[in-house]
């Protein structure tokens, strides 16, 4: 587990990975893209 926790932090800090941070984060502060977001968890759950 550690492995991937590794290659994790290494893509989060090369720069494709801070496009994708910087894409989630602005995607996150959007009211409907947070409902999209709670709708999809919800149904991966099994819940609508």
């Amino acid at each position: 587990m550690a492995g991937m926790l590794d290659r994790i932090k290494q893509f989060t800090r090369s720069p494709q990975g801070q496009r994708v941070t910087e894409q989630v984060r602005r995607a996150s502060a959007d009211p409907h893209k947070r409902e999209q977001a709670r709708k999809l968890f919800g149904k991966l759950r099994g819940r609508r």
